[in-house]
């Protein structure tokens, strides 16, 4: 007589099955936290803050008003970093000269000699102290957060983007003056904020409240642009541009969609995942990247052929500024050249008169030629 094996009798082996099922299960370790959005470590924004703002004391010290100018703001204290005196300059700034030196955006230099390059190099130049405090601070509250949401590398190609887009749009529109600023980069961060909450709308707790509250800042930034001596071509340019760049370099994944590649691969043999994109999504995509790309081939070819967008908008002029009795907008003309003779027309009265002209003739020349016309 022997003993029977463990094995022999059926209820032990279904015991010891079940017994090993459920020690598997317990080794099986349990599925790692999936992040829904990665936040990021901002560092961008407060690098770009800081390079705007050496531009701006380098831009001042090449100014160096107690030597190139015969009156200036603090030249007992701030010595060659004095500011110009505030006929010239009231926002406490450098001549329209060293800004021209410096790469403002001057449409004639950009059609003419093929100075491409200065649609991206105005957007780094400002045209006095407030005015890049100003901006800086409005790029600081929000692009910190779309920094944190999205990360640096579409941050940065947004803020840049649009900035030429606001450029681009502000050179065939404002023709007589040149052009600083990053102003058309920061409502391109807003329009990207707006965009953003289109395209990723089902995501959205809250959304007419959102939506609402953005529309509202939009509305009111917007507004300040009718006021005289503030380029709203170059804002409505860089708004639209970071609108349209909202949709494709925003969009987010749907709610209920699983990567398969980053969990465990018995979740995602288990696990039933959603497209990554709705298909409302993928249609507004599509769309405003074509938009985008026709747009902005469009408008650099217009601009490098010398097309003045006032000529084919009697009433565009109205976008940057509009009359009120409590100011009067800056004199605004359409200009065309013939070897060496200009002719203005003012767009207010339209009034017209031709002008000889040389190498010598500068921008803020041409622009007091405008307003004894419109006068």
């Amino acid at each position: 007589m022997g003993r029977n094996p463990i094995a022999s009798s059926p209820a032990a082996e279904a015991a010891i099955k079940i017994h090993t099922h459920r020690s598997e299960k317990a080794r099986r370790p349990p599925p790692p936290p999936i992040e829904v959005f990665k936040k990021w470590f901002p560092w961008l924004v407060p690098t770009i803050i800081i390079i705007n703002i050496a531009i701006f004391v380098v831009t001042m010290y090449f100014n160096d008003c107690p030597v190139n100018s015969s009156g200036c703001i603090g030249a007992s204290f701030l010595g060659r970093f004095a500011f110009q005196t505030n006929h010239e300059n009231p926002l406490l700034g450098p001549s329209a000269a060293t800004l021209l030196k410096m790469g403002a955006l001057d449409v004639r230099k950009v059609v003419e000699d093929r100075q491409v390059w200065r649609l991206i190099t105005c957007m780094w130049l400002h045209a006095g102290l407030f005015h890049v405090l100003a901006n800086m601070l409005s790029f600081l509250f929000v692009g910190i957060r779309l920094e944190q949401e999205f990360g640096f590398a579409r941050v940065g190609a947004l803020y840049v983007i649009s900035g030429i887009g606001g450029s681009l749009s502000s050179s065939l529109f404002v023709r007589t003056t040149i052009s600083v600023g990053a102003s058309g980069a920061l409502f391109g961060l807003l329009g990207a904020m707006l965009s953003e909450l289109l395209i990723n709308w089902t995501i959205y707790e809250n959304k007419l409240e959102s939506l609402m509250s953005l529309v509202v800042i939009i509305v009111i930034n917007m507004a300040v642009g009718i006021l005289p001596h503030v380029d709203n071509f170059a804002h409505l340019g860089g708004f639209t541009t970071g609108f349209l760049l909202g949709f494709v370099i925003f969009i987010r994944p749907q709610y209920g969609y699983i990567n398969k590649r980053r969990v465990p691969d018995y979740i995602a043999s288990t696990t039933k995942s959603k497209p990554k994109y709705k298909a409302y999504q993928c249609f507004m995509l599509i769309v405003a990247l074509l938009i985008f790309t026709a747009g902005f081939a469009s408008g650099l070819s217009l601009l490098m052929r010398g097309v003045n967008g006032n000529d084919h908008c009697s009433w565009c002029h109205y976008l940057s500024c509009v009359p009120s009795p409590f100011w009067t907008c800056e004199a605004r003309c359409t200009s065309s050249l013939y070897q060496n003779q200009l002719q203005l027309t003012c767009v207010q009265n339209r009034k017209s008169d031709n002008y000889i002209v040389n190498n010598s003739t500068t921008t803020s020349h041409i622009q007091q030629l405008c307003a004894e016309l419109c006068s």
